[in-house]
């Protein structure tokens, strides 16, 4: 995922020292034997998306704290981490604009009917607006954001820029921050009922685990153009699929999909011309990049150097 491991290796060594012992190493699901050998001295691992679980702990005794280099933390089992007191910390914030800016070229490239005009252009060699549905102003349409977090936010924020009528649902939500930002917090069903873009920020949990399936897409009224940059588990793709099937929604945009590793030759919402996939992307500029190496690595010297206050986010100590 990243470019090099400079940026690493400089603060490593930088904070514990020139001689600690670094392992660089591609992990793949078929090797874990040869994984295991390389951590069952490790005293810290810094990854992305390994799934770190039960079997994988009983494998790393000397472990004492796991960085992520992503604001997610699910693919570590918290409870075997909490209960052997081993820090798991998260970047707590990294690619906020860049997800957001993201979100926004989604939305878009499928209410201007970008993918199918290009496709047109450059496959069929015609020269059409009418092969696209005739489109709205982006400042004639309501926007729904489910999770109102801090991209969340930046996406609002964006759209009001651009004129959008934005509405939000979140439960943890502080309402007057909201109403400063010209945003109005309803519930599920209002927000279902009344968007005509909607878009997915929320952080995956047992609540909202395959939270827009069906159901969720029926009640959809307006037909909206569905957008999720957020967690692939907290929507039921085959649902997905038969929404648009069934005309409850005019199009998706995605980031992300229920599973890390998609088999695309046989993904059901691959090749459609009113839904667009990108490989989980939204994150990756050079900025954001250079935050994530800096920050997930100082997370890692922190914790060993008993500067713990210093961490950016711990979830489990």
């Amino acid at each position: 995922m990243m470019p090099t491991h400079d940026v690493e290796l400089e603060v490593l060594k930088e904070g514990l020292g020139e001689d600690v012992e670094i392992v660089i190493y591609e992990y793949i699901d078929e090797k874990k034997e040869e994984f295991y050998e390389i951590i069952k001295d490790a005293d810290a691992l810094l990854t992305a998306f390994i799934q770190f679980n039960k079997e994988m702990f009983e494998h790393a005794p000397n472990i004492k704290v796991i960085s992520i280099n992503a604001t997610g933390y699910d693919n570590v089992d918290l409870s075997v981490a909490k209960s052997r007191h081993i820090g798991v910390c998260p970047v707590g914030e990294y690619c906020t604009i860049d997800v957001a800016e993201y979100t926004m070229s989604l939305i878009l490239s499928l209410v201007k009917n970008l993918k199918i005009y290009s496709y047109d252009v450059e496959k069929n060699h015609q020269w059409r607006y009418e092969v696209g549905e005739e489109n709205k102003r982006i400042q004639d349409l309501t926007l729904g954001i489910f999770g109102f977090g801090k991209i969340g936010k930046a996406v609002a924020k964006r759209a009001i820029a651009l004129g959008m009528r934005v509405l939000a649902c979140d439960p943890f939500v502080d309402k007057e921050e909201a109403v400063k930002l010209d945003v109005q917090i309803v519930d599920i069903e209002h927000l279902l009922q009344e968007a005509e873009v909607i878009t997915n920020h929320m952080n995956l949990n047992e609540s909202n685990y395959q939270f827009f399936d069906l159901d969720k897409f029926s009640q959809m009224t307006k037909k909206p153009y569905f957008i999720n940059t957020g967690r692939g588990a907290c929507v039921v793709e085959e649902d997905l699929s038969k929404a648009l099937a069934l005309g409850y929604i005019k199009g998706a945009g995605f980031d992300v999909l229920k599973d890390e590793h998609p088999d695309l030759a046989h993904h059901e919402l691959v090749n459609k011309d009113n839904v667009i996939i990108t490989p989980h992307a939204a994150f990756y500029t050079s900025s954001s990049i250079a935050e994530l190496q800096r920050i997930s690595t100082q997370n890692i010297v922190y914790y060993l150097t008993n500067q713990k206050n210093k961490v950016f986010k711990l979830v489990s100590d």
